[in-house]
């Protein structure tokens, strides 16, 4: 067994007179960069290409963090191209320009900036209000670009979501006034269902359209969901439905089912998800408007009412940015030997470092999932 080393472009920072311009600091980046494939083209090239960036910005000693957000970007950018390809399509079959005004959210892990290699589609539509009498006509184009538009993003390589969360169906595309009412619906009993359905919808960004609807729309949430006591207390319970991966003696403990090796841990479910999912609840609860995880809790440490410190923040911080690191690894290492990007580690490839700091990290997730649900059930703020 031998070590192969590749140094990092930063290391010919200084190996020229003029630090300023060395040409073999860029070279790598421009390099991926001028391989892009042009905006016209499929969008399959375009996503297939997200790896090659992903594997230059990690030579960069770029954080998982960061490449998160790059992805995100990446993708929303993939969701412009799909959408401008459809809509270009339908002009030219006939369907003519939107009826109404209209914004495509992006929603989860897309919405937070927090995607990592081997996501699905989780996307919305807001259509502006307009009469029912026009129902056929206006639903009918806005279904026909939702279904095209995803349809694209599936022939790219982001397929689509086996849960059906997305534009093409009923249930995630409305009116304005029709996504206002469906929230009242849905808070008005704390049933598990309507809790997961409401949770999935609050993390969301706008991607093309008008962004005072996606506004309008976080309005909406802020005015009612926090004001059910009930059915926060259902969101609160909830929580205890992902556990993070340890046993009562804090030692690691994978989820049996399904898990692709033997010491797997599914870090997205056990760690990743339990995280963000407190942090949502209590950036709700709290009255914040911050989406991403990340900013959540720096928002938290500024925020006396959310009853986290700033060094407690910070800490929380710190976990999110160690766990999404292992997830990323992981999956670039499955993508190596052609195997699926997915949210299960092997914890049999970890350092004992790296596991002792899982270990705490994971200590830190449970005593702030405990603590959110102690905010909300007191009702304090």
């Amino acid at each position: 067994m031998h070590w192969v080393h590749r140094s990092s472009p930063w290391r010919s920072l200084f190996e020229h007179a003029q630090p300023s311009a060395p040409g073999g600091l860029f070279a790598p980046l421009k390099d991926v960069l001028d391989a892009a494939p042009p905006h016209e083209s499929p969008l399959h090239n375009a996503y297939r290409w997200q790896q090659h960036l992903v594997e230059t910005l990690v030579r960069y000693d770029v954080p998982a963090w960061r490449v998160s957000q790059l992805i995100s970007d990446h993708n929303a950018w993939l969701y412009r191209q799909a959408i401008m390809f459809s809509l270009d399509e339908m002009q030219s079959q006939g369907w003519g320009a939107p009826p109404v005004d209209y914004c495509v959210l992006i929603l989860g892990s897309g919405a937070r900036d927090e995607s990592l290699l081997g996501p699905d589609q989780d996307n919305a539509l807001i259509i502006d209000d307009y009469p029912d009498s026009r129902h056929r006509e206006i639903d009918g184009y806005f279904q026909a670009l939702g279904e095209r538009f995803t349809e694209r993003l599936a022939e790219a390589g982001i397929p689509l979501c086996q849960g059906h969360v997305m534009a093409r169906w009923p249930m995630w595309r409305k009116r304005l006034g029709e996504w206002r009412t469906q929230l009242e619906l849905w808070t008005q009993e704390r049933r598990v269902k309507r809790v997961q359905q409401t949770n999935i919808l609050l993390d969301f960004t706008p991607v093309v359209g008008e962004t005072r609807l996606a506004r309008a729309l976080l309005q909406s949430v802020a005015d009612i969901v926090p004001k059910r006591a009930l059915f926060m207390d259902e969101m609160a319970a909830l929580l205890d439905e992902l556990p993070v991966a340890l046993d009562r003696f804090g030692r690691l403990k994978g989820s049996i089912k399904e898990a692709p090796f033997s010491e797997a841990i599914n870090l997205k479910r056990q760690g990743l998800m339990p995280l963000v999912s407190a942090a949502r609840l209590l950036s709700l609860h709290a009255g914040l408007r911050e989406v991403s995880t990340r900013k959540r809790l720096h928002a938290f440490g500024e925020h006396s009412a959310s009853g986290v410190a700033r060094d407690q923040a910070t800490s929380l911080v710190a976990t999110l940015e160690r766990l999404q690191q292992l997830t990323l690894d992981q999956q670039r290492h499955n993508l190596s030997l052609g195997q699926v990007a997915d949210g299960w580690v092997d914890s049999a490839r970890l350092r004992d470092d790296q596991t002792y700091i899982l270990k705490y990290d994971l200590q830190q997730i449970r005593k702030f999932v405990n603590h959110v649900q102690s905010q909300v059930r007191s009702g304090a703020p």
